[in-house]
């Protein structure tokens, strides 16, 4: 095996591993969320996260913080918080492969975006996977077939913000490095998760701190294996295999919940997948705007 497929081999290892945890994380959530509130667990979460960067920020100093970018800084965390928070309270209330599909329908919204935000418009063949996934995702927002889930749609919130969340990240990594990026979006997520988790002063019961704690470390350990994945695969390769991560979920629904998709939220699950795939597909291979 020379070593462009070792690496290619690796990378692949490394976003299963990732859609793999996540997939597990999600089902801890939905565990936890009996518990404590989403609220507190989203809170505990971005606490920790932030926690772990403390050292890196004793070690540089405060003058490492200064960036010219605090308005996309804001954008980003504010973003990032809404993905999590959003993706939770699906999780909670709807099967975990509905819910993972949805979050993981994310670069079906990143043209939305990209317009609103930047003005950048699609053409021509990039609009076919948009409207196939689009398909898709309304197919799972009715999974009785006659109206609208409204914990559904919270879950299609966590795409709409986690693209946001995408979009401006990598406007950021043009100029700003990687753990100031990370404490700015830690910090404003946990500034943005406080006052929910502290209108919910129902008491946490002490058993509901291990599980709590593994979903914050996790973060970051999702963080680096995805990270270390796109060092030895391109994304044409690894974007697809995030849609494991829906399969995995499903597994744990079915495991742990008795959850059953129906025939609709199956056949939303195909177009999603094809759609999402293809957008990456054309993305990669076909010519694009820059970002930055």
């Amino acid at each position: 095996m020379n070593s462009h497929s070792k690496n290619l081999g690796l990378g692949v290892l490394l976003a299963l591993a990732s859609a793999l945890l996540m997939s597990l994380i999600a089902a801890l959530i939905k565990h936890t969320a009996t518990l404590a509130s989403i609220e507190v667990i989203v809170a505990v979460q971005y606490s920790i996260s932030l926690a772990m960067l403390l050292p890196w920020l004793a070690r540089q100093g405060i003058q490492v913080l200064r960036t010219e970018r605090p308005g996309l800084h804001l954008v980003r965390g504010l973003s990032g918080w809404a993905c999590f928070y959003t993706y939770y309270l699906a999780i909670e209330h709807i099967p975990l492969v509905d819910a993972a599909l949805l979050r993981n329908a994310a670069p079906l919204c990143v043209p939305l975006w990209l317009l609103c935000w930047l003005g950048i418009k699609l053409n021509g063949l990039r609009w076919v996977p948009l409207l196939v996934g689009f398909a898709g995702i309304a197919l799972i927002l009715q999974p009785e077939g006659q109206t609208l889930s409204f914990w559904h749609l919270v879950g299609l919130g966590s795409a709409l913000s986690l693209a946001g969340s995408i979009v401006t990240t990598r406007q950021l990594t043009a100029s700003e490095p990687t753990n100031r990026i990370l404490f700015y979006y830690f910090l404003i997520s946990a500034l943005a998760a406080a006052p929910l988790a502290l209108l919910n002063d129902a008491p946490i019961p002490s058993h509901a701190w291990p599980p709590m704690i593994v979903i914050g470390l996790s973060v970051w350990l999702i963080m680096w294996l995805y990270t270390q994945a796109y060092r030895y695969a391109p994304a044409l390769v690894l974007s697809p295999l995030s849609y494991s991560g829906v399969a995995f979920a499903g597994y744990w629904g079915w495991l742990f919940w008795d959850q059953q998709p129906g025939l609709l939220t199956l056949a939303g699950t195909a177009l999603v997948i094809t759609g999402g795939t293809l957008s990456v597909v054309l993305a990669e291979r076909g010519p694009t705007r820059s970002l930055d």
